[in-house]
């Protein structure tokens, strides 16, 4: 009988009953109801539901920024709208070009989340192989990889991605290479350490005994079993990645003028910061509540994805 029926809420819908089953007909069964009681667990946080709404509004705004934008993010009227404060014309005012603040932090979002999802596409994949092989493979191969990885971890990101910046030359495209190759090593870490955890699994060794090569055990056994925690990392460093972003167009070594990345804005908007505050402030408060955002997700994301850290009911 189900806790439904016992505290008469009645029989469960069919859908609802299929997903949780504790006896799943098929793989795809299984999988389904594993995704709903990670579902579950993240819902009943509402700080995760918070940071996934600011997640899904960053996404919707990138989308439709160029039909919802109110004015070009590129053009500007030095003659009568340089510097005008926050209004019914232009909600958040205009920095010193005369081009409107909201219009390009509308846009600016574009650009975020492109270098939030290339840097994620290109360093979880990195370190999630660097990290199952290392574990997997141990001895020498463990060490050298190891010592790689350390040292990439013994300059701060953001130094590190200065250095690369300089040597590949300013612009949005080598910005995402270095924040990249700068961002990969903690997920080799956390790769490896799942993956010591499991080379004594006895369904690991089933596999093996059955004459699985040791590339088919990590790419189609290992692996995967340590993705949920890379994407919860992943997750938690999406507010490191867009600072780190914001830190090279506040330089001047990330996305170039007259395109609208918030850096940019930033460090634009520095000189008026005491009269024009709304110049820095707007799109200083935009990165501020993007890292909000993505923070509380994968807070979120680990405690649903990671029964040792789910409290109380997390579970089914």
């Amino acid at each position: 009988m189900s806790g439904d029926a016992i505290h008469g809420r009645g029989p469960l819908p069919r859908w609802r009953a299929w997903l949780e089953s504790a006896r799943p007909a098929s793989r795809r069964q299984a999988a389904a109801g594993r995704a709903w009681a990670a579902w579950q667990a993240f819902a009943r946080q509402p700080a995760a539901l918070a940071g996934l709404a600011i997640v899904a509004a960053l996404l919707g705004v990138a989308l439709l920024a160029p039909w919802i934008a109110p004015y070009s993010p590129i053009d500007g009227d030095l003659g009568t709208t340089r510097l005008l404060p926050p209004s019914a014309a232009h909600w958040l005012g205009t920095d010193d070009q005369g081009r409107d603040i909201l219009s390009r932090l509308l846009h600016g979002s574009r650009i975020t989340l492109q270098v939030v999802l290339l840097v994620a596409l290109l360093a979880a994949p990195i370190g999630l192989l660097v990290g199952t092989v290392a574990g997997w493979a141990g001895g020498w191969v463990d060490t050298l990889l190891m010592r790689v990885t350390d040292l990439f971890l013994a300059f701060p990101r953001l130094v590190l991605a200065l250095a690369f910046v300089a040597a590949l030359g300013p612009g949005i495209t080598n910005a995402v290479l270095a924040i990249a190759i700068t961002s990969w090593p903690p997920y080799a870490r956390i790769a490896r350490a799942e993956t010591l955890t499991l080379r004594g699994a006895d369904f690991l060794a089933a596999v093996r005994l059955a004459g699985a090569s040791p590339a088919r055990l990590v790419l189609r056994h290992v692996m995967p079993l340590c993705l949920p925690s890379v994407i919860v990392r992943v997750t938690l460093d999406m507010a490191g990645i867009i600072l780190t972003a914001a830190g090279l167009g506040f330089l001047g070594l990330g996305a170039q003028p007259p395109m609208p990345e918030w850096g940019a804005m930033v460090a634009n908007g520095r000189q008026y910061v005491l009269d024009q505050w709304w110049v820095a402030a707007a799109p200083g408060a935009a990165i501020c509540l993007v890292s909000l955002g993505f923070n509380l997700l994968g807070d979120g994301l680990r405690d649903a994805l990671d029964p040792k850290q789910a409290g109380p009911g997390g579970g089914r």
